[in-house]
């Protein structure tokens, strides 16, 4: 057996509207298509799943714990442009969202980040 890609990716979330809010808005993805608890969004090329779960909502400590110690964790990663990586920061700041500081791996530079929900995520911008 041999996998040939990636078809999607499913992140659990607790409230669906505020998950594709934050996606779509926050973060430029675009609608495939919704059914009932679960939207389907377009990553470039790549597709999304949002499923809507009862879970455990994280409290500011637990979200502060994740996202000040993201190195090692499960997490998703996106390639985004430099110019995009640059705006970052800012752009999240003022959406409300947690960041750490943003790593300079040599040919790479990352930037950690959490969505509404504490799902570790990742902006990945190669030189």
């Amino acid at each position: 057996m041999k996998l040939e890609r990636l078809d999607h990716f499913g992140v659990e979330v607790a409230d669906l509207a505020r998950a594709e809010h934050f996606y779509t808005g926050v973060l430029g993805l675009a609608v495939v298509t919704r059914f009932g608890d679960q939207v389907l969004l377009d990553c470039g090329g790549q597709n999304l799943a949002l499923f809507e779960v009862q879970h455990h909502v994280l409290d500011a400590r637990e979200r502060e714990s994740i996202i000040s110690h993201p190195l090692g964790r499960g997490h998703h990663a996106f390639t985004v442009s430099r110019e995009d990586f640059i705006a970052a920061p800012k752009r999240l700041a003022a959406a409300g969202v947690e960041t750490a500081a943003p790593i300079d791996w040599g040919d790479h530079d990352c930037l950690y980040f959490l969505d509404p929900d504490g799902n570790l995520l990742e902006m990945v911008s190669y030189r």
